[in-house]
């Protein structure tokens, strides 16, 4: 069960596809983060919504949000992934340990060991206050995101 808007959002400490540390954390007090799970890299679903986004980008990713993708892959196979499609914004590993951040969100699979499609607006206080979760198959849309970030 995903985390209720409303709530703290948990903190977490990932490594991006250049290996970069990047925390939630490091956005308190300065922006809004669209933090959006994913199950794979390079699947067709997964790289539809990350080049969508990546074709909006100035609306997630600007002096008042950042964007951060979250899967269970690796950071090599998140670097060669952003290369291959031309994302510029933060992809993250929850490769190890194991999809433990997309649990403390209620959004791993354990079943198939993998996030399903969740999003979270969290603010610039670290509350949730905007989310959706979508079955592995069912694309999100990205004109929500819109809206619930103006809504803030």
């Amino acid at each position: 069960m995903a985390i209720e808007v409303g709530t703290k959002a948990p903190e977490f400490e990932l490594r991006n596809q250049h290996g970069e540390t990047v925390r939630l954390a490091d956005f308190k007090g300065e922006k809004n983060v669209v933090l959006l799970f994913y199950p794979f890299a390079f699947t067709g679903v997964c790289t539809g919504e990350l080049c969508a986004l990546r074709d909006e980008l100035p609306r997630f990713v600007n002096d008042d949000v950042q964007l951060l993708a979250v899967s269970c892959d690796s950071p090599f196979t998140l670097r060669v992934f952003a290369e291959q499609e031309g994302l510029g914004y933060p992809l993250l590993s929850d490769f190890w340990p194991h999809g433990d951040t997309a649990r403390e969100y209620g959004v791993f699979d354990e079943e198939k060991g993998c996030a399903v499609r969740g999003t979270f607006i969290i603010d610039k206080e670290g509350v949730v206050r905007w989310a959706v979760v979508n079955a592995l198959p069912d694309a999100r849309d990205l004109n929500e995101y819109v809206r619930a970030l103006e809504s803030l």
